[in-house]
């Protein structure tokens, strides 16, 4: 587990709730001046997106801040500040209200799918087990293959132990988390650390120290430790797409890290930063990304992470109900079994 995480999220939050409020009135423009201002002092990757994609903050308030004062309506109204907070560019900032919540969907929208359950059951056949929300099984040629659709539940010990248990026998294993869109960090981190067998360098984590854009403490290495239970030490091939967001795409960072595995697929969608919450005086509340976390490289992974080997579902194999990132991912653990 990555006990660090925890502390380091603790301190951020007693650092933030210490941030004095000012004070905006409850009119419109009131209201997107106080969304503004808790971005520009709060957020944790407008430096980084200035370098990324040429975001200026100060413009984004000059354009909206005239729309604010010309809307009809609070729902209107929440449409342009929903609108301001998709210049951002990232999933984990959201806008509430009575109106529902704004969303920044492009982080994966608009790329390839790369993924089809329909295609997916034709590997996990009828004879697959389910284990706490993991679907697994065993594929020709004794290559196992588990997927993991969702961090929102926590992960036990013995959940996990009883799954490679089942799998022991096999070459090597195909953990597929297509489509993943996170949950809870602390069950991704649970379930790589039954990946390693001693303590792994795996990333940084950074938090604001102060309102500037790049008022940051130094990065704060993150390390992976065993798990307790069974430990997977064989092949892994980790498959991703875009659909692989926040905490699914931190276990992305950490698998990365270690050195049987492998990233089989397309990018990931990101979503790196943490968010915390704060209110508007008209008592909307916002969102946000708050601590940016950082491979052992030391690179973002706000916007997604590279896989190690790119591979795309083929429309040749997508009609005749194929998947090619399966297929990719067990001629690789098949290499390299027969390598050793």
């Amino acid at each position: 587990m990555l006990h660090n995480i925890s502390t380091m999220l603790a301190a951020l939050v007693l650092a933030t709730g210490c941030i004095e409020e000012e004070n905006f009135g409850n009119s419109p423009q009131g209201n997107l001046e106080a969304l503004w201002s808790i971005i520009d002092e709060r957020y944790c990757f407008l430096a980084y997106a200035e370098e990324q994609y040429g975001l200026c903050w100060d413009d984004v308030y000059t354009r909206y801040h005239k729309q604010a004062a010309d809307a009809q309506s609070n729902a209107e109204l929440f449409d342009i500040m929903g609108n301001m907070l998709r210049e951002l560019r990232d999933g984990h900032v959201n806008l509430s209200s009575e109106y529902g919540m704004s969303y920044y969907w492009d982080w994966k929208l608009g790329y390839p799918i790369n993924f089809s359950d329909s295609i997916q059951r034709n590997y996990l056949g009828k004879d697959f087990r389910i284990n706490n929300g993991i679907y697994y099984t065993v594929l020709q040629d004794s290559v196992a293959y588990a997927y993991v659709g969702s961090f929102a539940n926590a992960f036990g010990n013995s959940n996990i132990t009883a799954i490679m248990a089942h799998l022991a026998h096999c070459k090597g294993l195909i953990l597929d988390i297509r489509n993943n869109g996170g949950g809870m960090l602390t069950a991704a981190e649970q379930f790589a650390s039954h990946f390693t067998a001693e303590k792994t360098h795996c990333g940084y984590i950074q938090h604001k120290t102060g309102k500037g854009h790049n008022d940051f403490s130094k990065p704060d290495p993150l390390y992976l430790e065993p798990g307790k239970g069974a430990l997977w030490l064989r092949p892994v091939v980790l498959l991703t797409n875009r659909g692989v967001f926040s905490s699914a795409n931190h276990f992305t960072m950490l698998m990365r890290a270690l050195p049987q595995v492998t990233v089989m697929g397309d990018k990931t969608g990101g979503g790196s930063g943490m968010p915390l919450s704060s209110n508007l005086p008209n008592g909307w509340n916002v969102r946000f990304s708050a601590c940016p976390i950082l491979d052992k490289e030391k690179r973002h992974t706000e916007f997604g992470i590279e896989p190690d080997t790119v591979v795309n579902m083929g429309s040749e194999d997508w009609n005749s109900g194929r998947d090619t990132m399966i297929d990719a991912a067990t001629r690789h653990i098949l290499q390299q079994y027969d390598s050793n």
